[in-house]
């Protein structure tokens, strides 16, 4: 709606000027001029830091994480390993954000699966007589 508007304004301003072809479609001026303008500030660019590994080293991190040798074992345990064996590759925390990325944050070792515990109940045989192991010879009703 306010883009007609100022579309008619535009038109209007030179036969009778633009204070007076605003008043006469009830635009602000202020307004009017706003939208002309363009934003003064938008989204702001993405930044890469210079420090950021690049995506062929990401991907050789995630390779060495997901590899046999070390598909088990927690990014900290890995870090270890690789640095007691003169390699650094990248932090522990970078490691876990790379991973993160890739949704693949989870327990790195198979987890046996148990089955939900059943919760005990008591069913009675009789009148006086408890599946669940009391004595009835000592419980008078």
């Amino acid at each position: 709606m306010t883009a007609i508007v100022d579309a008619a304004v535009d038109e209007l301003a030179p036969i009778v000027g633009r204070k007076a072809a605003c008043a006469a479609l009830g635009r602000s001026r202020a307004s009017h001029y706003r939208a002309r303008r363009p934003p003064r500030c938008g989204p702001p660019a993405p930044r890469r830091s210079v420090r950021a590994l690049a995506p062929i080293e990401a991907d050789a991190v995630i390779e060495v994480l997901n590899s046999e040798r070390f598909c088990d074992q927690a990014p900290a345990q890995v870090w270890a390993t690789l640095l007691g064996e003169g390699t650094y590759l990248a932090s522990v925390s970078t490691m876990y954000r790379l991973l993160r990325a890739r949704a693949q944050v989870r327990e790195r070792r198979a987890q046996a699966r148990r089955p939900a515990l059943v919760k005990p109940e008591l069913v009675a045989t009789g009148r006086t007589k408890c599946g669940a192991g009391t004595s009835s010879a000592t419980r008078r009703l």
